[in-house]
């Protein structure tokens, strides 16, 4: 028996969601309809609702139901850092460490030429925008450690430089806890290389 347009539609959706394959998607889809349909309905509400509401911060790019999120309306972060990253869920991490306190711009992206992913794509030219008040001072360009991640780096902060503004990146090296001996080797290398005077 073939499965219904609806089931079928379901499964497809359901694998736009990243990590999920067709069979995982199929699985997915089956369960929810036979054991779960109170959660595939709250799920449906769930997703109609974020896509109705949620929106990008007019100020850091971020999701947010409000025109400028919580964190950029509040004065007590420090007005002339911006941290920037990739990912709101990379702004998040770097906000549960309570170590930083300036303010930040999600570019949601990295750039990767190959995937037709360029400035735009990644609103470099918000970013601009939003350091060229003379307000920033400092940059932390807190992107992955991935080929796309340090390219955006290096593009982002050679155009932050031309403009005289500090422009740093997070430390990379041994993980806290970590034995040497199970480091692996480009870890322990760049450890040695950004090493500083304790």
């Amino acid at each position: 028996m073939k499965p219904s347009s609806s089931q079928l539609a379901l499964a497809e959706a359901l694998r736009r969601l990243p990590g999920i394959g067709p069979k995982s998607a199929q699985r997915i889809a089956y369960h929810m309809l036979q054991h779960d349909r109170d959660g595939a309905r709250q799920l449906s509400q769930a997703l109609a609702e974020a896509v109705e509401r949620i929106r990008h911060c007019e100020r850091c790019n971020t999701f947010t139901e409000e025109t400028v999120c919580a964190l950029c309306m509040n004065p007590e972060r420090e007005q002339s850092l911006l941290c920037v990253t990739e990912t709101p869920a990379d702004m998040l991490m770097i906000e549960q460490t309570l170590a930083y306190k300036g303010l930040y711009f999600v570019l949601m992206g990295s750039l990767s030429p190959l995937d037709g992913i360029g400035p735009r794509e990644i609103n470099l030219g918000k970013l601009m925008a939003r350091v060229a008040d003379g307000t920033v001072t400092e940059v932390v360009l807190a992107t992955s450690f991935n080929n796309e991640g340090e390219a955006t780096a290096h593009y982002i902060g050679e155009m932050l430089k031309a403009r005289g503004i500090r422009v740093t990146r997070l430390a990379r090296g041994v993980p806290v806890g970590a034995e040497l001996e199970y480091v692996d080797v480009g870890t322990i290398a760049r450890a040695l290389m950004d090493r500083r005077i304790t």
